[in-house]
């Protein structure tokens, strides 16, 4: 078959010009192919976000999924009890587990719920009118259903409730399976406490998982009918209130800007510890404490090793006791509480002044063998009796021995010669100032402050436990309210025989009225001994500021806290933390007045300000 050539007008044939456009063109297209094949290969080789939160593996499973080595699951509600109270998801939400919690709302249109509800009403009313006729005993579950929807539609006609459906989902974390079965346990008998039935999500593992996701897609929607007033009490963003009738202000709640109002009497004990950094503001905090206490009437007791609170004294008239071994102010570790009645009998006093004394001795010397342990016993028995302190004596009316009636007794026994050189520096050599004196300290005012600042390091830890004892023996002697503080605890702590004492004491303060302020900022050491972790257990009061970072593990372990609430111990500032109040605990920040602030401040600089407005006052005032 022949074709035949089909003629071109000359005006159809392609110009030049028209032929450079399309050369121009195929090239562009070609140089822009050659781009996006080169991108593409470079973009294969290049690490994205999606790249390195994605997990290395993605199993579904029929009730869990893992990813990586994580294994997450997902429980949801399906059914809530006629009435839950506000904060009712508190508990899941607080429970010390990596969770995602998901909750989706469905407005839904009063006009078809009204509907509904009519309905409903009609056949509730049919069903106890029937009844009636029949003479059959009322039903109250259909009365109680006919009230709550009777009021639930005045509700939605007034506009002061909606409906919504509701879909509550919670995803578990766990690195184990075992541990995942666990917490999954755990958390249903929360629910079914509360009396709320939650499932846990099957052949839709991975559904469960992307509903909990801050995606807001909700792949499961296995809702529930809700107005908005149990709806608003499913919301988790709640805080602690630690607000109270009675008590001082300790600060603000971070949390919602409430103020920290508390009683630490009203409490199982008046106990109380303060673990900070240097310079965490934890002798500011207990500053204004101690003022505001003070204002409700109570004594207070301070051991202060820096002289931290001498300024505070001052302002408010207080005994400010410096032990040192050239002062006038002497302790004897000697002296015997009075007791109150006679709810002790004498024989005790003297035994519990033996042991204590016998703690002290072994700091002083470096520790007794066991045959010196027992000379020691016999030796301090003797010294008492010495001054005729025996279990038919008076203690109203005794003199208390000293360090030398313990040295002459030692000095007349058997195997006591180790003991008589060892004691001899306190009696005779450069510690004889110290402990060989009666006591001579007034501690009638309503705040007495013993400062051991200028004591040397090998010293101070005996003075202490000698303070500590001659307070324990006031306390004992007049039930009065009273806080003793302990700054810088971990002193006690070095020793085996201060610290059993200190956790004796804080042990038995409560039947005497009386609450132990422990402070430390050695918090490793106080928590590694198992005498600092029982004192811990023994106070009711907990307060945590800035922790360090070598630290802030051990204290989350103490304290059980959260990884938000150990971030947030690491990055507070001053007089920021963590306040604990028996089984409750919320953010806290510690506030001052002017006037307080002036009084209880231990920075250097605004001291000094203040000394020199002393000064230039008293100046213009000659």
């Amino acid at each position: 078959m022949a074709f035949k050539p089909i003629a071109v007008k000359e005006s159809q044939k392609p110009t030049g010009r028209l032929q450079t456009e399309e050369s121009e063109i195929k090239k562009k297209t070609a140089e822009e192919l050659s781009t996006l094949e080169e991108e593409k290969i470079f973009r294969e080789g290049v690490v994205s976000i999606r790249d390195l939160i994605a997990p290395a593996a993605f199993r579904v499973e029929s009730s869990f999924i893992q990813l990586g080595d994580i294994f997450c699951r997902t429980l949801f509600v399906t059914a809530y009890p006629r009435y839950i109270s506000i904060g009712w998801s508190a508990p899941v939400i607080n429970m010390s587990v990596t969770m995602d919690v998901g909750m989706f709302f469905y407005p839904v249109k009063a006009g078809v719920i009204l509907k509904q509800l009519k309905n409903k009403v009609g056949a509730l009313e049919a069903q106890i009118n029937a009844d009636t006729e029949k003479g059959a005993p009322r039903d109250p579950i259909r009365e109680t259903a006919l009230r709550d929807i009777e009021q639930l539609r005045d509700n939605l006609t007034q506009g002061t409730e909606h409906f919504f459906q509701f879909c509550f989902y919670v995803t578990l974390y766990a690195k184990k399976k075992e541990e995942l079965d666990q917490t999954t346990e755990d958390i249903e008998n929360i629910f079914g406490s509360k009396l709320i039935i939650s499932r846990k999500v099957l052949y839709q593992a991975e559904q469960g998982f992307n509903s909990t996701l801050p995606l807001s897609n909700d792949e499961l929607y296995i809702a529930f009918n809700m107005n908005s007033s149990p709806i608003a009490a499913s919301f988790p963003f709640i805080s602690a209130e630690l607000t109270s009738d009675d008590g001082i202000l300790y600060g603000i709640n971070r949390h919602n800007n409430s103020l920290v109002l508390f009683d630490r009497f009203s409490l199982q004990n008046a106990n109380m510890v303060v673990f900070a950094t240097s310079g965490a503001g934890k002798s500011y905090a207990i500053k204004l404490e101690i003022l505001r206490t003070m204002m409700m009437g109570t004594d207070i007791i301070v051991i202060d090793p820096e002289m931290e609170y001498k300024h505070l004294s001052d302002a408010v008239g207080g005994t400010y006791v410096n032990i040192s071994l050239s002062s006038e102010a002497k302790i004897n570790p000697f002296d015997l509480p009075r007791p109150i009645g006679m709810e002790i009998s004498t024989e005790d006093v003297i035994r519990s002044a033996v042991i204590t004394m016998k703690g002290l001795l072994r700091i002083m010397l470096g520790g007794l063998t066991t045959e010196q342990d027992s000379i020691m016993d016999r030796a301090l028995i003797e010294t008492y009796a010495k001054k005729d302190i025996t279990p038919d004596a008076d203690l109203a009316t005794v003199k208390p021995p000293i360090m030398q009636d313990l040295l002459e007794i030692l000095e007349g026994m058997e195997g006591s010669g180790e003991l008589v050189m060892k004691l001899q520096k306190y009696t005779e050599g450069t510690f004889s100032g110290l402990f060989n004196s009666p006591t001579n300290v007034d501690t009638k005012n309503q705040l007495v402050v013993f400062s051991v600042r200028d004591l040397e390091e090998e010293l101070r830890p005996i003075a202490i436990y000698s303070i500590v004892n001659y307070i324990w023996n006031v306390v004992r002697s007049e039930r009065k309210r009273r806080i003793l503080v302990i700054d810088e605890a971990w002193w006690l702590m070095m020793h085996e025989d201060s610290a059993r004492f200190i956790f004796s004491l804080v042990k038995r303060a409560r039947k005497y009225y009386l609450g132990v302020t422990t402070i430390t900022q050695d918090v490793n050491d106080f928590l590694k001994s198992q005498y600092g972790q029982a004192i811990v257990t023994n106070s009711a009061l907990q307060v945590l500021l800035r922790q360090s970072p070598a630290s802030v593990d051990l204290v989350q372990k103490v304290f059980v806290l959260t990884d938000s609430e150990k971030y947030l111990l690491l990055e507070s500032g001053v007089g920021e933390g963590i306040f604990f109040a028996g089984s409750k605990h919320a953010a806290i920040k510690v506030v001052a007045s002017y006037t307080e602030d002036q009084i209880v401040t231990t920075n250097p600089e605004q001291l000094l300000a203040i000394e020199k407005a002393k000064k230039d006052f008293n100046a213009q005032a000659k």
